[in-house]
């Protein structure tokens, strides 16, 4: 009897779970993640104006309530926006956008199906036409890329154009200033003017040269008057030629606003040329430089007046000094606001100060400039102790002058942003060969990737090879690359291994930073082949 009960169990049981089975063959199938079908603007899409949402639209329903999405600007900073909201009974997720700037957005998503399990992805669209990404290659116009001995040179003569144009347009400015000159100080003026104005068309004759004999190099003769009538940095050194031999003539003239005038178009010429005119926007920056400029030609200009006549009528130095302490303290004030503003102007990320030969210089330089304020403070109290300034303090302010002018004409002759390169990767193993290639490896704009793998010939071509683009800036979802398929001629080949070839190009590298290149190659027997590598832009 127990023996036929525990049979009819063993037959309950099964005819339970054969009937469980039949249910759940029977049942509609739940098991698939969502997946996303179609995206609103479309991945990779180039628009005319900003787009009004974000819409994303799945094979089935997600979860109310639950994931985010977000759109993240060139600069990785994450766009305000309202709650994305659920449409088309809950497989719509809509996101209202507020009116977008001209630049390079990525959307990044990461939701709940209804069958409980994470989906997440990330993809880039386009608004307008975007401003040229800022590295080094926005300063490659007004760099100079001699090597060794020529370019020593041209730094060397780089730093004597500067001492030369501060002098020479600083001695104008404090004539200008100084409404009736005792015969000391007008001497100094007279000869400190003489020797700016012949350094200075001297310098700018050999400065433009150098330049010049590099950027022509290999070409005729007949060239080099096109470069300096057909583009504007030519036509720029032609007319600081012309400035530099109109200071004769201005000196000549007792009347202020001759001598401003000069100054003014000097200065105003000297700022069109280099990093000012190829860094947007070129009003700002080309106003700020202008004004950095003047600053600079007041105290400079006015130091040398002072150091000359302390050495020749050490009252009138007294006298002058005064004048001057006030005028350098309101100039260096200036310099500072300037300098901070134009390199917010010039950077990013202050961060890129530490990457570059450019932001060790101007480190170097805020250093200098502040031992300077603590020179013109002393001066400045022994002045009032005694009315005559101090030689020693006054020699240690021309050291130091000496020294940011130096630095201010290397390094305005270098680029302020770090160089973008060409990213590429290869990698040898038992299982497989790689090589990933990006280039220009720029953010912001169309990068072409290629990527190509070698299976063991035994094994065959791969059957899917999937890329993703991780940020480690970010901890967005990863950006699919779409490959495509290429056939073309192989510049690498393996004996015992077939090679297969894929290519994307589009603006896959949203913002700058860290990236991880994650490639997943599935062979024929659905062996999986992982390899990342790292590398970064700025």
């Amino acid at each position: 009897m127990n023996t036929n009960l525990h049979t009819l169990h063993k037959r309950i049981g099964a005819a339970f779970l054969l009937l469980v089975l039949f249910v759940l063959a029977g049942a509609p199938q739940a098991f698939a993640h969502a997946t996303l079908e179609k995206t609103v603007p479309a991945a990779n899409a180039k628009l005319a104006q900003s787009p009004p949402f974000v819409e994303l639209s799945f094979n089935e329903a997600v979860e109310p309530g639950a994931g985010s999405v977000e759109v993240v600007d060139s600069q990785s900073n994450k766009i305000k926006t309202d709650e994305p909201a659920l449409e088309n009974g809950g497989t719509t997720l809509k996101l209202p956008l507020p009116s977008l700037a001209e630049g390079v957005y990525s959307v990044s998503y990461h939701i709940i199906s209804e069958d409980g399990h994470p989906v997440s992805g990330s993809y880039v669209f386009v608004v307008g036409n975007p401003p040229n990404w800022k590295d080094a290659e926005t300063f490659a116009a007004n760099t100079n890329t001699s090597k060794g001995m020529q370019q020593n040179l041209l730094y060397v003569v780089r730093v004597l154009y500067y001492a030369a144009l501060l002098m020479a347009a600083g001695t104008a400015l404090w004539q200008a200033f100084i409404r009736k000159p005792s015969e000391s100080l007008q001497s100094a003026f007279k000869r400190l003017s003489v020797i700016g104005l012949r350094a200075l068309l001297v310098t700018v004759l050999l400065h433009i040269f150098l330049q010049v004999n590099e950027l022509m190099k290999g070409q005729p003769i007949s060239a080099w008057g096109k470069m300096f009538t057909d583009t504007t940095t030519g036509r720029a050194w032609l007319e600081l030629i012309v400035l530099a031999l109109l200071g004769f003539v201005a000196q000549r003239f007792n009347e202020r606003f001759v001598r401003l005038l000069w100054v003014v178009l000097l200065l105003g010429v000297e700022s069109l040329i280099g990093h000012p005119a190829a860094n947007d926007p070129k009003t700002l920056t080309i106003s700020f430089d202008f004004i950095h400029l003047l600053a600079s030609a007041v105290w400079a200009g006015g130091l040398a007046v002072l150091l000359y006549v302390w050495y020749t009528d050490r009252k009138e130095a007294g006298r002058f000094g005064a004048s001057f302490s006030q005028g350098a303290l309101i100039s260096l004030a200036v310099l500072v606001v300037s300098g901070v503003t134009m390199t917010l102007l010039f950077l990013p990320k202050l961060s890129y100060l530490w990457l570059t030969t450019w932001g060790g210089l101007l480190t170097v330089k805020t250093v200098l400039v502040i031992a300077v304020l603590v020179t013109g403070t002393m001066l400045r109290i022994r002045m009032k102790r005694s009315g005559f300034p101090a030689g020693t303090l006054l020699k240690a302010d021309l050291v130091l002058m000496a020294c940011i002018v130096a630095i201010a004409a290397v390094f305005t002759y270098m680029s302020p942003l770090p160089a973008n390169e060409p990213y590429n990767y290869h990698q040898m193993g038992d299982d497989m060969h790689v090589t990933f290639n990006v280039s220009p490896n720029v953010p912001g704009t169309d990068n072409t990737i290629t990527l190509q793998v070698w299976l063991p010939e035994k094994i065959g071509e791969p059957k899917s090879v999937v890329l993703r683009l991780r940020s480690d800036s970010r901890e967005d979802a990863p950006i699919d690359v779409p490959l495509e398929r290429v056939d073309e001629d192989a510049y690498d080949s393996f004996p015992g291994y077939k090679r297969a070839a894929y290519r994307a190009e589009g603006t896959f590298l949203p913002y700058a930073g860290k990236w991880m290149a994650e490639i997943r190659v599935m062979d024929q027997e659905d062996n999986e082949i992982v390899r990342e590598t790292q590398f970064r832009n700025y």
